[in-house]
């Protein structure tokens, strides 16, 4: 038997609840306080904790096999149902034409189709849809441009990214000197120094810019 909720029309109808966040480390509470403030039952919140190159979310696949023909969903905001316009766009068409699914997102009361059940209901609830996924989408795209251009900059100004690197052994000025001088090869300086001879010649080259400093 399912769990049942009450909707804002005051009938008892199953109510569910979808939470996703776009990695391991992020917290799913902001979105989980939503729904619980709508009265969703805690067997009926369904969570994926997904990272970008994995989109199978296996719990919303379990959702939307389990919800029927006018259940009620919830969602905190658009983007939850898909990474980008074309996805929630399709998710979208799915839950409320092929499922018969009512969906509310929390964050937009717009889109809330419940309302406006008739033919201009219906269009300016899609209409409201394709702009916000489309804003949605647009967003997501400055922020990634954003970061390249921040991690570009500050790589022009010489900031590292990553593991620093190991220190240089006690040998390795001996080692370089012998080297830069032909009295020994570059792969027997870096073999004397424990390292491969790309990462010899890699910090020699560091290693001369810094003595010009």
């Amino acid at each position: 038997m399912k769990s049942c909720g009450r909707n804002k029309g005051g009938g008892n109808i199953p109510v569910y609840g979808y939470i996703r966040v776009s990695t391991r480390e992020q917290c799913e509470d902001r979105q989980l306080i939503a729904l619980r403030e709508m009265a969703v039952p805690e067997g009926n919140i369904y969570l994926d904790k997904q990272s970008g190159k994995d989109f199978q979310r296996p719990q919303y696949r379990r959702l939307v096999r389990r919800m029927k023909k006018d259940d009620l969903l919830y969602i905190k905001s658009i983007d939850r149902l898909g990474r980008n316009y074309e996805e929630i766009l399709e998710q979208w068409r799915v839950l409320t034409k092929e499922k018969g699914v009512d969906i509310v997102v929390l964050d937009m009361p717009l889109l809330d189709t419940r309302r406006g059940k008739d033919l201009m209901g219906t269009f300016l609830s899609d209409i409201v849809l394709q702009v916000l996924s489309f804003v949605a989408e647009n967003e997501r795209t400055n922020i990634r441009q954003r970061q390249a251009e921040g991690i570009a900059a500050a790589k022009a100004r010489g900031v590292r990214f990553g593991r620093p690197p190991k220190p240089l052994p006690e040998n390795f000025h001996a080692m370089y000197q012998a080297w830069k001088g032909g009295k020994m090869t570059g792969t027997a300086a870096a073999r004397a120094c424990g390292m491969p001879l790309a990462t010899f010649r890699y910090r020699a080259e560091i290693y001369e810019k810094a003595a010009k400093l």
